[in-house]
């Protein structure tokens, strides 16, 4: 039988020991036996035993010597004492000292079977006990709310290690009356705890600040009950709902994040994604249309995160030549090409311990995608025209208003660095997809203007905050800036009105795209996914695109675009 209870009998003498083990194993249990102190050592050392029999009288040692031995190395085996004198004091001081029970000898069968069904059962309830003990001292530590206990009379019983953290307790507050603490919240636990003693039931008070640290907290109280429903006292749940209080704040009232304005749902989540990620120093991919700010965010998580204080280097992919590019990034060394004159430093170099911010990288060349997928691999290079390595500590940040994965499918980018680049994405929107930030852009931008130009605008008109509101931004905010600017120049007043904007906004039409807004290729991709979305229905199609049936109907002829339509 595999399951079987393991017994061990020490005992000096042999007859003893062959009487116990016989007995024992005629009751179906595995017996091991030991002459001595020190082949008992030797036994416990290897063995987990279920009960231990050992004589009180073992040479030079006794069965104490023994006992204490086993409650050393922390095991929870009753000890049983075997005397031949029961009314010696050792065997009381055994007792005393934890043993399970004594008997006396000569030893007969039914007492000796009688005290091991004893000692197994109280081994099996201790074992359950111990065993619901560590399962919740684990749930106790593992919960992250401060959880304390009191008797009825207020005095603390017990309380977890996040009670420290959320209101300054430590385990020396045990044992001592909870109004007498000096807690950062004791007034409203004190009450809470108060009525939950007096009233028996439970008390919830939400969000409340702490007379002290400024926290915003959660409470529960409620009763505690012994397993007959009596009461024994009250335990109160802390719950620190500081961060969760900030956001919401936050989520409602920030308006701007760094140099990046807006305070819509998108960007409010933007918000949250950049504060997340500026001292995770892993690589970004920034995507979004020309003008939606990328630049702005890519500095928002340098100078918000850990290397605000090393170098920002930008690099604008799509300015340079490819060999510029490599030589811009990776520098180069005297004589590596026409016009090398002497060493020079690239901006990976530059960046060292910073970050270094790629925009259009959507631009590169596929020789320049390959060393920049070492980089990113191995934290190395070599500068043009040389073969030793250069180390370098650098966060990556990329940008790029391309759509990567259809250049993935042309076979014009690397698959392998779009996934490197791309740990974390943070897609900026449009615009025209949060235009309920223009209002507060149009404030931003109008105390800009007034203090570079020195004027005193002092806001847009009623009509042409309409307008503004009503055309789509093709070039995002840079185009608003511009238009904002341009409307500046021309305004003689103190308000802004639609005959100071620009023309092609001034005359824009709902249901048409801007002049120059998309080019022919673009568009008519646009309407094929709008189509794809809407099923090929084209009334739903031109309710997604922003048209009236007639503009899309005219677009369809125009790009031949033919279908299964449906209206």
């Amino acid at each position: 039988m595999a399951d079987r209870p393991v017994i061990l009998v020490v005992d000096d003498e042999e007859s003893i020991r062959f009487t116990f083990e016989a007995f024992l194993t005629d009751e179906g249990y595995s017996v091991e036996t030991a002459r001595n102190f020190d082949e008992a050592v030797s036994h416990i050392g290897g063995i987990e035993f279920d009960v231990i029999f050992a004589d009180i009288i073992l040479g030079g040692r006794t069965g104490i010597d023994l006992m204490r031995e086993i409650r050393a190395r922390g095991l929870a085996t009753p000890v049983v004492m075997v005397t031949g004198d029961p009314s010696i004091d050792t065997a009381s001081e055994a007792v005393r000292l934890g043993a399970f029970d004594y008997i006396p000898k000569p030893v007969n069968q039914v007492t000796l079977l009688r005290v091991t069904k004893m000692a197994l059962m109280h081994k099996a309830i201790n074992a359950e006990k111990e065993r619901y003990r560590l399962n919740l001292e684990a749930i106790f530590r593992s919960v992250k709310d401060a959880i304390i206990t009191v008797d009825s009379n207020m005095v603390v019983v017990e309380l977890n290690d996040a009670a420290e953290k959320v209101c300054g307790l430590t385990r020396a507050a045990i044992g001592r009356d909870f109004t007498s603490l000096s807690t950062a919240c004791n007034q409203s636990c004190i009450g809470a705890l108060t009525e939950t003693i007096g009233r028996k039931h439970a008390v919830e008070i939400a969000r409340i600040e702490c007379p002290k640290g400024g926290k915003v907290i959660s409470l529960t109280t409620s009763p505690l009950l012994d397993h007959h429903g009596a009461f024994s006292g009250a335990v109160v749940v802390v719950r620190d709902e500081t961060r969760i209080a900030d956001l919401e704040r936050d989520l409602k009232d920030r308006q701007q994040y760094h140099n990046i304005v807006g305070k819509s749902l998108k960007m409010q989540e933007l918000y949250a994604l950049v504060e997340s990620l500026s001292d995770v120093q892993t690589t970004v991919l920034i995507t979004g249309e020309s003008g939606t700010g990328k630049e702005l965010v890519a500095e928002a998580l340098h100078y918000n995160g850990v290397r605000r204080d090393k170098p920002l280097v930008k690099v604008n992919c799509s300015a340079l030549s490819e060999n510029l590019l490599e030589s811009e990034l990776f520098g180069h060394v005297r004589g590596a090409f026409t016009g090398a004159v002497k060493d020079k430093i690239g901006r990976f170099q530059r960046a060292d311990g910073g970050t270094i911010f790629l925009d259009e990288i959507g631009d590169i060349s596929p020789h320049t995608q390959l060393r920049l997928l070492r980089v990113l691999q191995e934290m190395e290079f070599e500068r043009v025209g040389d073969s030793v390595p250069v180390k370098v500590d650098v966060r990556l940040i990329a940008a790029t208003n391309r759509d990567l994965t259809q250049k993935i499918r042309a076979g014009e980018f690397r698959e392998d660095l779009y996934y490197r680049l791309r740990v974390m994405e943070l897609a900026l929107p449009p615009l025209r997809e949060r235009t309920d930030d223009i209002p507060l852009l149009l404030h931003h931008f109008i105390g800009k203007f007034n203090k570079k130009l020195d004027r005193q605008v002092g806001g847009v008109s009623t009509e042409a905050t309409k307008v503004l509101m009503d055309y789509p931004w093709p070039g995002n905010v840079r185009e608003f800036e511009h238009a904002l600017e341009h409307a500046f120049v021309l305004c003689r007043q103190g308000t802004i009105t639609v005959e100071h904007l620009p023309r092609n906004i001034r005359e824009f039409r709902s249901g048409e795209p801007p002049p120059g807004a998309l080019g022919d290729g673009d568009d008519k991709m646009r309407i094929l996914k709008a189509l794809e979305k809407a099923g090929w229905n084209k009334a739903r199609a031109a309710r997604l695109l922003g048209f009236d049936r007639k503009t899309l109907y005219r677009k369809l002829s125009k790009y031949q675009i033919d279908g299964n339509f449906s209206d």
